[in-house]
């Protein structure tokens, strides 16, 4: 669904790092799904979900290109031209089960608004969120509110040292939820939890699943990130 986004505010939370908050048509945004954000360049950026509040979508995004930089420099009161949501997101029925949620890097913003759903149903949650650095950081607060929040930095600056497999190997869950970039992402696909979900990150051409830009080996062939995923169980892809 093409739609117009009027920006609320634009601002860094972290090193490279926006929090950028749009005022949308009111609308069913499931946890994991993400926006086909118009910038200055002739491709889109996919932003995945960090929290739905009303009509208001918050996404987070690092800089690293000419396309995030454009939305960087976007103030409040700009207008985007966006498509969404899109793809399939994070299955919140597990009633009576306990998910882990496991965030690396950019990967993190889309967990949170996915524990805030899961929370509101009474599920157990528990999250381990990794970073390079100290100043990479951002959710901290938000996510410890919901509960047992884990942080690993890979240089040891804050919390635990080292990568977010360290205290997986600790938790005891049923589920896992992870996002991130895919040298972590295949590491915890390998972990003891029995039921995983895996969200990959991926550049995309032109959202809806038409261009192939975005393929991903799986068993037996291929599938599209935007419009098979960005979730899927881990062992419906090979990384």
């Amino acid at each position: 669904m093409r739609q117009l986004a009027t920006i609320i505010s634009n601002r860094l939370i972290a090193t490279a790092t926006m929090e950028m908050k749009v005022e949308i048509a009111p609308q069913e945004v499931a946890p994991g799904t993400f926006f086909h954000v118009k910038t200055s360049e002739l491709l889109r950026r996919p932003l995945s979900v960090a929290n739905v509040e009303g009509n208001v979508v918050t996404f987070l995004y690092k800089v690293i290109g000419s396309g995030t930089a454009d939305l960087a420099a976007r103030r409040t009161g700009d207008v985007l031209d966006v498509l969404g949501p899109l793809g399939n997101g994070f299955p919140l029925e597990q009633t009576g089960k306990r998910v882990v949620l496991v965030g690396g890097g950019i990967g993190v913003p889309p967990l949170y608004y996915t524990r805030r759903l899961l929370a509101a149903r009474g599920i157990e949650t528990v999250a381990i969120l990794g970073f390079d650095t100290k100043t990479s950081i951002f959710y901290e607060d938000a996510f410890r509110e919901l509960g047992e929040t884990i942080i690993t930095t890979v240089d040891g600056t804050y919390g635990e040292m080292g990568f977010v497999t360290g205290p997986l190997a600790r938790v005891e869950a049923d589920v896992l939820f992870s996002c991130g970039p895919e040298p972590m992402l295949k590491a915890v696909a390998a972990s003891h939890i029995e039921e995983r979900y895996i969200s990959i990150e991926n550049r995309m051409g032109c959202g809806i699943g038409a261009c192939f830009a975005c393929v991903c080996e799986a068993p037996g062939g291929y599938v599209k990130v935007c419009s098979d995923g960005p979730v899927f169980r881990a062992e419906e892809v090979t990384l």
